[in-house]
């Protein structure tokens, strides 16, 4: 929690108050030693990230569940108040075994926490379930809730931005999402703007720039890891743009992330060994810029507007303490974005790939549809 990356309670804090001796519990050292891990890995993958654990101490002793990773320990850990973390890693298996994602799931919780906190939400609204920081009870049983859609869960279910929605008042305010209504991964990205830009204007609703390869290595003009570096505007563009597509190209290949490391290179060489083709390390953006194109030109077509490529008003504000206190990228949003779209090709206005772009991709067969779309184009509203 001191970089400020790990989300506490909603936005509401960068400072997750536990003490030393609990916050050593989260630790993978500690996890791996304390609760009879088993591996259960994918198959033949040697990365030892996926294990079976039994639970020998807390609330929750003799329960057997699988291991979380990090996303998993901080949703329902400082995300929801809790600093168990044996709770964490029960809740965490729980929401898995009911079908729903850790990262939706406990950002739908933690807004509806907030909300009951702040008086936006009673007992009578939530079921009588006594929606509180920490009271992992509670959570519990509107996880479940919210799996079958039964009473306020039902709200829940549809996801932050709806929920905050339904609930009215300030409700809207307090939502963390993009504009476009989905959520980020369980990690506070307003002190490392990179990954809360790429997470706002992604076609996919997550990563598309990030790699965990360093960039130098892939023969990309970039200096440094901008993704690890503090907030800068003109960085923040830099890196979106030159990385775009990354990960769109890993994905397309039906390949483990913690394995290949986005690691283009090996990649590109893999493809060539796997085919007989010559393809080399630069064509893998190329890919992956293709499959960023024409998302975009399909979301185009079903509504997609250049204003919800933005964040939610909590997505994008400023700490209230801890290390970014007081800076947010919103002041510097709306010239980034348009900076970033002529960057790579795209009106700066509208967002809409230029003719010249789609060509470039070999989209051609799009041009016509998006030319009829763009008879009424929804520009950015200064």
């Amino acid at each position: 929690a001191g970089t400020g990356h790990v989300p506490v309670k909603n936005f509401t804090t960068n400072v997750y108050d536990i003490a030393p001796e609990k916050l050593e519990k989260f630790s993978g050292p500690y996890i791996r030693d304390h609760f009879e891990p088993k591996p259960r890995p994918c198959w033949a993958c040697a990365m030892k990230h996926c294990h079976e654990i039994t639970l020998t101490e807390g609330p929750f002793k003799g329960e057997t569940v699988e291991e979380p990773e990090y996303e998993g320990l901080a949703a329902f850990g400082p995300q929801i108040g809790v600093t168990d973390v044996t709770i964490a890693i029960f809740l965490s298996d729980l929401v898995d075994r009911l079908g729903m994602d850790n990262n939706e799931a406990c950002w739908a919780l933690g807004l509806a926490i907030e909300c009951f906190e702040k008086g936006l939400l009673t007992l009578e609204d939530t079921d009588n379930i006594e929606l509180t920081w920490g009271n992992h009870e509670a959570a519990r049983q509107m996880l479940e809730r919210m799996a079958t859609r039964e009473g306020f869960g039902n709200v829940l279910a549809e996801g932050a931005m709806r929920a905050a929605q339904h609930i009215g008042g300030e409700a809207p305010n307090f939502a963390i999402h993009t504009m476009k209504g989905n959520t980020p991964r369980v990690i506070d990205h307003r002190n490392r703007w990179p990954w809360l830009f790429d997470t706002c204007l992604s076609q996919m609703s997550t990563d598309e720039g990030y790699m965990m390869q360093q960039p130098a290595d892939l023969g990309l003009s970039i200096t440094q890891d901008l993704h690890l570096v503090n907030n800068s505007p003109e960085d923040t563009v830099v890196w979106n743009a030159l990385c775009k597509g990354a990960n769109q190209f890993d994905d397309s290949l039906g390949v483990c992330r913690f394995t290949t490391r986005t690691n283009l290179k090996l990649l590109a060489e893999a493809i060539s060994s796997a085919t007989g083709w010559d393809f080399p390390t630069e064509e893998t953006m190329e890919v992956g810029m293709r499959i960023v194109n024409l998302l975009r030109v399909f979301n185009i077509r079903h509504g997609h507007t250049a204003e919800m490529d933005a964040p939610s008003p909590r997505y994008g504000s400023a700490p209230v303490d801890g290390p970014s206190q007081g800076k947010s990228i919103i002041p510097h949003w709306d010239e980034a974005r348009r900076k970033y779209y002529k960057e790579i090709g795209w009106d700066g206005d509208t967002g809409h790939p230029s003719e010249e772009t789609l060509k470039r991709y070999g989209l051609d067969h799009a041009i016509p549809e998006l030319k009829e779309l763009q008879s009424a184009p929804t520009k950015i509203q200064s």
